[in-house]
């Protein structure tokens, strides 16, 4: 939840007035959704993927491969779950209502992307970050190219960890036919992650310069790529429960981002108030030269034409009759 909800208030702040605060009711709205949207994925992947779960160590426990529920129970409160996250929906505009309907065509093809592309992780970081879109347009009422910036970092910040996740059920996958990156990449994992964690970064520094923040924001940023590095460097791609451990560490990742994307923001609003102040002084001592000039000029104006007045009083004094 918290991986589905940390790219949405990255958003949300960066979307935020300068110099104010993320919009409380806002957050508290995708915090919401996060928490429906997914329990709604949880349950359409797991409603897909039943007979799979069923063979693999870490999902046959789950309610429905146990058989512990049937299809049924899980479509009753998987409309629940899609309920609540439209009620949600619909305390936002109109531009966004349809956006985040369109979610769901994402939401119900990420089981199925398993079972043709090793690359099922981009799209369920495509479908993840579908709320740093939903957010941006709920505050500035449509999509930029600094909000689709994000949303492409984003992407790959999933495909890292997701990959990393994926790993734990990697021999389990390759006996029922299941794809993911961590059976394509193989060896190759750590290099390959390497490059998506540098590219991840380049869109956030991108976005971030298209919204003008300031220093918090890229040391932040420099924290998480740093953090990343090091996660993918020291991770035992073999050991089951390292890469969970890794995965999980992220929620703090995904915290340290907001943070500086809120005090960057809150700077470059006191950055702007000066630069307002300093151009309004040299507008003011720019008015007070120029009303010195015209009082100087004026001056000089009444001088000149009351020496010619007095030339010509001599003129006529002196003048012969």
């Amino acid at each position: 939840t918290w991986l589905l909800y940390w790219p949405c208030t990255w958003s949300i702040a960066l979307a935020a007035q300068p110099g104010g605060l993320p919009d409380v009711r806002i957050l508290a709205l995708f915090g919401a959704g996060a928490f429906f949207m997914r329990g709604a994925g949880c349950i359409i992947n797991d409603m897909w993927d039943k007979d799979f779960d069923s063979k693999v160590e870490r999902t046959k426990s789950r309610p429905l491969s146990a058989g512990e529920i049937t299809q049924f129970q899980a479509l009753v409160f998987l409309g629940s779950q899609l309920s609540c996250a439209l009620a949600i929906l619909l305390q936002l505009n109109l531009y966004s209502i349809v956006l985040g309907a369109s979610s769901m065509i994402l939401v119900v093809l990420y089981p199925l992307a398993k079972r043709f592309t090793y690359w099922p992780q981009f799209v369920l970081g495509l479908t993840l970050n579908w709320g740093v879109l939903l957010a941006w347009s709920a505050i500035q009422g449509c999509v930029d190219l600094s909000c689709l910036s994000l949303y492409a970092a984003c992407t790959l910040y999933t495909v890292i960890y997701d990959t990393i996740y994926s790993h734990q059920d990697k021999y389990d996958d390759l006996l029922i036919g299941v794809k993911s990156t961590a059976i394509r990449l193989g060896e190759q994992t750590k290099p390959v992650l390497s490059a998506f964690t540098g590219a991840m970064a380049a869109g956030l520094v991108l976005s971030g310069t298209m919204c003008d923040m300031t220093w918090p924001y890229y040391l932040a940023v420099a924290v998480t790529t740093g953090r990343l590095a090091q996660q993918i460097y020291t991770v035992d791609l073999e050991e089951a429960d390292d890469c969970a451990n890794a995965f999980r560490g992220n929620f703090y990742l995904g915290a340290a981002m907001f943070i500086g994307i809120v005090m960057s923001n809150y700077l470059k609003g006191k950055s702007k108030d000066s630069t307002g102040e300093n151009e309004e002084g040299s507008e003011g001592l720019s008015q007070v030269r120029e009303d010195s000039h015209d009082e100087l000029t004026l001056s000089s104006k009444q001088g000149t034409a009351q020496e010619r007045q007095n030339d010509k009083k001599d003129t006529v004094m002196f003048m012969p009759r």
